[in-house]
């Protein structure tokens, strides 16, 4: 069969909109067209997906091939399509039986070599496909963000060889079993031992969130702890005006563990002040 289909997922924010990978081959001069609004990153999924079926040793098809990734009004960005149409190329020149795709999404970048990427969005595409109905194959390293949808059977791949043999059903994968891991992080102190403070608390989490910078001005800012003990030769130090050199904070000469340390940002102000 020259046509086939392969299921996906963008990432608009929070949202994984669902993205079907058709994949049509026909007679003519060996091409290969992508539509369905692709940003660059996109289009320059083709040469990698054709590097990556070749070096895998598997049969790069020579003939006229139309991708179209669907809706077609929906923007298309980053790698996650790799993994999706490599599968979709090779279901539709017969190495791959189109059938095993039907209740499966596919999330990857493929490397030169074939070998599996890791992607950003995992978490809300593995929701999404739970919500379907459908299984999700991932990269191994996307397998933890995924189980966190629980109830979902996730595929983790390393490689499109390994890809391959699961839909051929020479060498099945069994569904990726989570250990953890993501449970496992060091505990930090959270907002919730500020009191009040409601304004800075929502300037905190929206700079977090998005990663961005902060400088907080104002006569009665709030202080920060750090999460972590700072070291001995990175204590506060006090700037006075018109001095070459600083005098240290006053407060333990050796870092303890069990000394919080504060940082007091004042508007006009040009010291810093140890322990509140």
């Amino acid at each position: 069969m020259s046509l086939s289909i392969v299921h996906s997922r963008a990432q608009i924010g929070v949202d994984a909109p669902a993205v079907t990978v058709e994949v049509h081959l026909a007679n003519g001069l060996p091409s290969l067209t992508m539509v369905g609004l692709p940003e660059a990153a996109v289009k320059e999924s083709k040469d990698r997906v054709r590097s990556a079926i070749i070096n895998s040793g598997l049969q790069f098809p020579a003939r006229r091939i139309t991708l179209n990734l669907a809706p077609a009004d929906l923007p298309k960005d980053g790698g996650r399509f790799d993994l999706a149409i490599a599968l979709g190329i090779l279901s539709a020149s017969v190495q791959v039986p189109t059938l095993t795709l039907d209740d499966v999404e596919c999330l990857g970048e493929l490397a030169l070599s074939g070998a599996v990427r890791a992607v950003r969005g995992v978490l809300p595409a593995a929701l999404a496909a739970r919500k379907a109905g459908r299984s999700l194959m991932v990269p191994r390293a996307n397998a933890e963000e995924a189980c966190l949808a629980s109830g979902l059977k996730v595929i983790a791949v390393d490689h499109l060889l390994e890809a391959v043999a699961h839909f051929n059903g020479h060498t099945p994968v069994e569904p990726y079993v989570s250990n953890g891991l993501l449970y496992a992080s060091k505990p930090y102190p959270d907002l919730n031992e500020v009191q009040g403070q409601l304004s800075a608390k929502r300037a905190l989490l929206i700079a977090a969130a998005g990663a961005h910078n902060l400088l907080m001005l104002h006569i009665n800012t709030p202080k920060i702890r750090f999460p972590e003990p700072i070291p001995p030769h990175q204590r506060l130090t006090k700037r006075n005006e018109g001095r070459a050199n600083s005098d240290p904070v006053d407060g333990p000469a050796q870092a303890d563990p069990a000394w919080p340390r504060w940082l007091s940002l004042q508007k006009f102000a040009g010291s810093c002040t140890g322990p509140a």
